[in-house]
């Protein structure tokens, strides 16, 4: 119990750290409350049902007193809805250890039913107190975070908004600002590193739907219940694939994948999204072909998660790699051989990307401005060229090898098919050891994506 005491009053101190200007009546409150409660509880205790469940009516003794300290809380008739998320998820692990929660407060409510919205009271809180109107949260990797960035952009983060999360770890910068301008602060993380989980949420927009949908929604009658789906077919094996483009996205489904997820560089889909499309696969084991390095780990994470259905993550990092991948595929095939078929052929790929460059920069020897045609190898910045062909071209000849057999263009939503015939025609004349394939694939910041075997 010391080790888990000792865990959670670091937990506050860190949490308290990354807030630029820490409120109380906040889920910091009731985390201090609740590692207070664990401090004391680990001299009293050695059971883990009975140290959590005193953890948690501690909690929820901070967690009544929350609107006293906030005044827009008590204003709406609620309690800190980051304090009660925090104490589901106490109760969920005190409830997995098979210990009972806590029957009842000293006010003699039920610890397990959160309080009922007062709908009322939220709707008299109106849009105009919503000082900063955009939620936005992201992740910036960089290796060895240096504390004097993070003071920095924390400092800069300031000036733009507030609600104010800046924390570090071994590669990534977690972020989380109340701003009216996301752009600037999403600009100044840009200066640092590359960004991932990207999310940005317009809280007036969305304090609006809410007390619209609790104005129109019927009180009398009950929620219509959905019909069932039919039943699919069980197959030995199944596919989801995450991609961006209709083009891409029909290529995918041609060779076999059962559940395609919009996702990308810019809009990465959570576990619980690679889950729900699992869930829509009646087959015993699915392989999962993330296609990107940044939806890697969520991809294992819901393997991890998933009871039911065996899970094979195939760590591809493009959607090259991933088109290679599914060429594997054999109706009869035993899974474990396929997954490791699958793993060797994703080695074999090169994969050539052409975008363009939204900001001024400096990476390595290049000298990047805003507008610039980026040609990357396997995400390596390799060309900077005025023109999307020439600097297309150019990331070929380098990329393009002895070795290569064939290269297959996937040309973007902003590309016209002649320059891609045109760039076929290139590859054919300069390489004519190589096979060449041109097809669509709609994608969206990427003028072409291209495989190298």
């Amino acid at each position: 119990m010391q080790e888990l005491a000792a865990a959670a009053e670091q937990a506050v101190k860190t949490a308290y750290k990354a807030v630029m200007k820490p409120k109380e009546g906040t889920i910091l409150t009731v985390a201090r409350g609740c590692a207070e409660a664990a401090v004391r509880l680990a001299e009293e205790t050695d059971e883990i049902e009975v140290f959590l469940k005193g953890i948690i009516e501690d909690g929820h003794k901070v967690l009544a007193q929350t609107p006293e300290m906030l005044p827009v809380l008590k204003q709406a008739g609620v309690v800190d809805a980051g304090g009660r998320g925090l104490l589901y998820i106490l109760e969920g692990a005190l409830k997995q250890l098979g210990g009972d929660l806590p029957v009842t407060l000293q006010d003699g409510q039920s610890t397990a039913a959160a309080p009922e919205t007062n709908f009322a009271s939220l709707a008299s809180v109106e849009n105009e107190s919503i000082t900063f109107g955009y939620c936005t949260e992201f992740f910036i990797n960089v290796d060895h975070p240096d504390e004097a960035v993070t003071t920095g952009l924390k400092a800069y983060l300031g000036t733009i908004g507030d609600s104010i999360v800046c924390v570090a770890d071994d590669d990534i910068i977690k972020i989380h600002v109340h701003t009216d301008h996301p752009g600037l602060a999403i600009e100044k993380a840009l200066t640092i590193g590359s960004l991932s989980g990207l999310k940005i949420d317009n809280m007036r927009e969305q304090h609006t739907n809410k007390i619209n949908f609790s104005a129109e929604a019927p009180k009398a009658e009950a929620p219509q219940a959905e019909a069932p789906k039919a039943e699919q077919p069980k197959k030995d094996v199944g596919f989801v694939s995450i991609s961006a483009g209709e083009g891409l996205t029909k290529i995918f489904k041609n060779l076999g994948v059962d559940e395609v997820i919009e996702g990308g560089q810019t809009m990465n889909p959570s576990t619980e999204d690679i889950l729900n499309a699992v869930d829509k696969i009646n087959a015993e084991h699915i392989f999962i072909l993330p296609n990107n390095k940044n939806i890697i780990l969520a991809a294992e994470q819901a393997a991890k998660l998933s009871e039911e259905k065996k899970l094979h993550v195939i760590p591809s990092r493009s959607v090259p790699e991933g088109i290679s991948a599914m060429f594997c595929y054999e109706h009869d095939a035993d899974p474990d051989e396929m997954e490791a078929a699958m793993k060797d052929a994703i080695q074999q790929v090169d994969t050539a990307t052409v975008t363009y460059a939204v900001r001024d920069t400096s990476i390595g020897d290049k000298q990047i401005k805003e507008g610039n045609i980026l040609g990357m190898l396997n995400d390596e910045i390799e060309v900077v060229a005025e023109d999307v062909m020439e600097g297309t071209k150019e990331l070929l000849r380098n990329a393009i090898t002895e070795e290569s057999e064939v290269v297959s263009i996937y040309y973007g939503a902003d590309t016209a098919e002649e320059d891609a015939k045109e760039l076929s025609a290139f590859i054919e004349e300069e390489f004519p050891d190589c096979e060449v394939e041109v097809q669509d694939g709609g994608q969206p910041l990427y003028y072409y994506i291209i495989s190298i075997e």
